[in-house]
């Protein structure tokens, strides 16, 4: 039998960030109504502060756009010592706990508001890395949740060589985000083949090429590329996102996939136009390569 994937979106294709100087923001209504109409029925709760802190609010506002919550994204510093991260991962966990989620996903974020610092941690700040990963596991677990280690752009791990060194030295999980790591230098279907078992989560993006040569040249600043067009709809960028989704496939890989094109807005766009336009097209291509899986499976399953 085949195993229907379980897709969800996310308020950051709508503009929607955690960094306070991303760009113009729009309303959960508006976002989670979009949503909806594009033919998303799940996503992650978006950036603290977003949806209502009060469980019961947040939950009739999503059950009045029939939007099921599955998981959280939030940057804590991780690495300083001065830094109390585990506060907030803790605050999160119990958010999506009292939400119904299943994931929370977390990144090692450097001091500052953005996503531009490219910083080498010191031995000893990444053994507290380790270590307060390792305690985010455990809270995670604490409040029924899996934890999902995010590699990101201007993060303290987004290198190839970082990916690899957090794999070999922690027992974590990774959230697949294709275009982050395609921006870090690593290859997704190449680190799905080395370690599609350690994958918890995905993220799945499209990256115009071009642009993403721009943020790796320090020509453009990420916030700035992304304005630029660095995320594209599924299908239209550089990435062979058929490649990525069958490696996932036939890692036995069973949990969410989270269409997201990462946008910044200067202003609220025009009825249906802009960020809900874009999803309606991620979801139709992934549900074309959805099928497509399904019938390489079929007949995989007749041929043998």
């Amino acid at each position: 039998m085949t195993i229907a994937p379980r897709v969800a979106g996310a308020p950051i294709s709508w503009g929607v960030s955690e960094l306070a100087a991303w760009g113009h923001r729009m309303t959960p209504e508006r976002v989670l109504g979009e949503m909806r109409s594009a033919g998303l029925a799940a996503t992650e709760l978006g950036p603290p502060g977003f949806l209502p802190d009060d469980p019961a609010e947040r939950r009739a506002l999503l059950d009045r756009h029939g939007i099921r919550p599955v998981a959280g994204f939030i940057a804590s510093v991780l690495h300083a010592t001065g830094a109390h991260p585990l506060a907030q991962v803790e605050e999160e966990a119990v958010a999506l706990q009292s939400a119904g989620a299943e994931v929370l996903v977390l990144a090692a974020a450097m001091p500052g508001e953005s996503y531009d610092s490219h910083d080498q941690l010191s031995a000893s700040e990444w053994r507290l890395l380790r270590d307060r990963i390792a305690a985010a596991q455990d809270i995670a677990a604490a409040h029924r949740l899996r934890l999902a280690f995010h590699p990101h752009a201007g993060t303290a791990v987004e290198t190839r060589d970082q990916v690899e060194a957090l794999l070999a030295t922690t027992e974590v999980d990774l959230c697949l985000d294709t275009g982050h790591l395609v921006l870090g230098g690593t290859d997704p279907v190449r680190l799905l083949a080395q370690a599609g078992g350690r994958i918890g989560h995905v993220h799945l993006k499209d990256v115009a090429a071009e642009a993403a040569a721009r943020v790796r040249s320090g020509e453009l600043s990420y916030r700035d590329a992304v304005r630029a067009g660095l995320y594209t709809p599924l299908g239209r960028g550089s990435l062979d996102i058929e490649a990525i989704v069958t490696r996932l496939v036939e890692s036995g890989y069973r949990g969410w996939y989270v269409l997201e094109q990462d946008t910044a807005l200067t202003a609220e766009p025009e009825p249906a136009s802009g960020p809900v336009v874009a999803a309606r097209h991620s979801l139709d291509y992934f549900e074309g390569v959805s099928q497509r899986q399904a019938g390489h499976q079929s007949n995989w399953r007749r041929e043998k």
